[in-house]
């Protein structure tokens, strides 16, 4: 009688098994006479310089990012001044008039229009003023720096009066109105 696992091919004991075990000590010498050692030191030299080439590669990036996001800024700083020369201009103008031909209406006349025309060029650039009057009061945008009696609950919540503009530029708060806020006692 013959034994049932001596040709069963799944039993690693069997001495018919097709498997060569190799000696653990020795190296297998590659076809191009380079051992498994030399190959796998080669491959981690490789793989050490392109990880080098990467981290400077990615520095410079870094660094070139930086210095375009500074010249973008001054770019638009010189965009936003540009649009301001003409007021400034005025100014300058307006500074060397001689007093005794000038009349009181005619410089708050002068005033009024260089106001006007800061105001336009920096709208030009994203810039609002807020004069939330009459509106409803916005912690995001307002500041209360007081309470006023509503006189009805429709009224509760809406800005009194304005004591100094806030700003606003391309939707971030340069600074916030100061306002007085209309709150409802109900009495």
């Amino acid at each position: 009688m013959t034994d049932p696992q001596a040709n069963d091919p799944i039993d690693p004991t069997s001495a018919a098994s097709p498997v060569d075990v190799q000696d653990e000590t020795t190296t297998p010498v590659e076809a191009d006479g380079a051992t498994r050692e030399q190959q796998l030191a080669a491959e981690v030299e490789a793989a050490r310089e392109k990880h080098l080439r990467l981290a400077a590669e990615f520095d410079n990036f870094r660094r070139r990012a930086v210095k375009e996001r500074q010249e973008a800024g001054w770019r638009a700083q010189g965009d936003l001044v540009r649009g301001l020369l003409d007021a400034l201009d005025d100014l300058t103008r307006f500074a060397n008039v001689d007093p005794s031909t000038m009349d009181s209406k005619m410089v708050i006349d002068g005033i009024a229009l260089v106001e006007k025309k800061i105001f336009k060029s920096l709208a030009g650039h994203g810039f609002e003023v807020l004069d939330p009057t009459g509106h409803p009061f916005n912690p995001g945008l307002h500041e209360a720096v007081s309470t006023a009696p509503a006189a009805s609950a429709e009224e509760d919540g809406v800005v009194a009066v304005c004591f100094q503009a806030g700003y606003v530029i391309n939707g971030h708060v340069l600074r916030p109105a100061r306002v007085v806020v209309k709150q409802w006692t109900g009495a």
